[in-house]
């Protein structure tokens, strides 16, 4: 495993470099931080399933160096075709991997699990309150870093607060994590404005008290994308059973993660289900407690493929399997 320091300086001694990040807040957030310490190449949020395959190559041509950050999956064939260095910030269990430079602490210490926010904020040691929202939107408090924020914002979250969910759900910081999901819906082109304005934003205010006219822009993005959010989560708890929360809707944006971690931020106790349906799929976050072991198990019993945290996963069943899907889910928590 290579060092927060090398990382820098692969950073440091190239000219244009590409960063593919995963799409949800702590990836966003991983960008940020690498590419405002930079000030140079582009940013790709990856919302394809199986993460960076070969055909991600020909994106890399023009750039003289590849950055991937927060994803759990990259092919082989990639790392040997790129024909460049690879440097790879994740917080996923994974192994080491020829052609790529990896900061991921598992590598040591399958305990050492920080999100991939607070990796590149150990990169790059400036702008602590992105950082904090990539944390926070990961379901994660790491004490040093709640310091650092209190220090420079004490506004944006108190080190009193030691529930990440009530830091994601009950402070400034976390409404900034929220915004910065939901920044990553919609269109591409909304998409790419969205994080092309961000990449300026100066100070957390711009965007919770619209001080600039970024801020403005992108405040009123957030309170449309908001208004159906809300819709979603009245209808998700009508839903609520003795031990879990079930829940799938059909629409164009994807609030699955957000939805699952709201529900179980109200339902800590219970699995917490919530899917969307697409292309004949039913796409789905999970919450819960070792939902993982019991994803894996009722993978057994269904045609999708999943995976994640112990606590927190995705997954993709065909539509005609889901209610057999969800009782060998729930049959897994009881046995649990």
């Amino acid at each position: 495993m290579i060092s927060p320091k090398r990382v820098k300086e692969e950073l440091d001694h190239c000219q244009r470099p590409i960063y593919f990040f995963d799409d949800d807040v702590d990836g966003l957030a991983s960008f940020l931080l690498l590419y405002r310490y930079k000030r140079e190449g582009k940013g790709f949020p990856v919302k394809v399933a199986g993460g960076i395959r070969e055909d991600f190559i020909p994106k890399t041509q023009e750039y003289d160096k590849v950055f991937i950050l927060d994803i759990p999956e990259v092919s082989q064939s990639f790392l040997d075709g790129v024909g460049k260095t690879t440097v790879w910030v994740d917080h996923h269990p994974t192994h080491k991997r020829k052609n790529a430079l990896i900061y991921n602490p598992l590598l040591e210490n399958p305990k050492a699990i920080r999100p991939t926010s607070l990796l590149c904020y150990d990169v790059v040691q400036q702008d602590v309150w992105v950082a904090a929202a990539g944390m926070v939107g990961d379901w994660v408090l790491d004490k040093k870093l709640v310091a650092k924020l209190a220090k420079e914002y004490p506004d944006l979250l108190s080190e009193k607060i030691t529930d990440p969910g009530e830091a994601l759900f009950n402070s400034q910081i976390g409404e900034l994590s929220k915004m910065m999901n939901f920044f990553l819906k919609g269109s591409i082109r909304d998409i790419k404005k969205s994080i092309a304005m961000l990449t300026r934003i100066e100070s957390p205010y711009e965007l919770l008290k619209q001080t600039s006219e970024s801020g403005k822009r992108l405040h009123k993005q957030y309170l449309n994308l908001n208004e159906e959010y809300v819709k979603l989560l009245a209808q998700a708890k009508k839903e609520v059973k003795k031990d879990h929360v079930a829940f799938s809707y059909k629409g164009n944006l994807s609030f699955t993660s957000e939805l699952s971690n709201e529900l179980l931020f109200l339902h800590p106790e219970k699995y917490i289900i919530v899917a969307r349906e697409k292309s004949g799929e039913m796409r789905a976050s999970l919450r819960g407690n070792n939902i993982r072991d019991a994803l894996e198990k009722a993978l057994q019993e269904v045609s999708g493929r999943g995976g994640g945290h112990p606590h927190a996963c995705g997954v993709s069943i065909k539509k005609e399997e889901w209610k057999k899907f969800l009782q060998a889910l729930c049959e897994g928590k009881q046995e649990g």
